[in-house]
């Protein structure tokens, strides 16, 4: 079997970090707009006597549930996407090493 290229590992790489950059820089976008719309619920917090990291706690808290509530569902994709890939590759394996063995002239003669 012919082995890719290394300029096209190479860029797949380089897509796959690019593709991964755009993802943060948009997260990050989303979420800092999403904060900064909550500015004046900050300031009635802090006027009501929150302090600093009981501000901070409060975001990071909210982030953390939708963190987990796609991370969720995407690591059972990952799971069921490594579990799929490892039957495909036993579903292959058996037969090819079971193919593998068979005299060359008896599977000539065969057909």
């Amino acid at each position: 079997m012919k082995r890719p290229a290394p300029i096209i590992s190479g860029m797949l790489i380089w897509f796959g970090l690019l593709a991964l950059s755009l993802a943060a820089i948009g997260v990050y976008g989303v979420v800092a707009f999403s904060v900064s719309q909550r500015t004046r619920e900050i300031g009635i917090q802090a006027a009501l006597g929150a302090d600093r990291p009981r501000l901070i706690l409060l975001f990071l808290r909210q982030r953390v549930w939708i963190l987990g509530a796609g991370l969720a569902p995407g690591m059972l994709a990952g799971f069921a996407a490594a579990l799929l890939a490892s039957v495909v590759l036993i579903a292959t394996l058996l037969p090819a090493r079971r193919a593998a063995s068979v005299d060359p002239l008896a599977a000539i003669r065969h057909e």
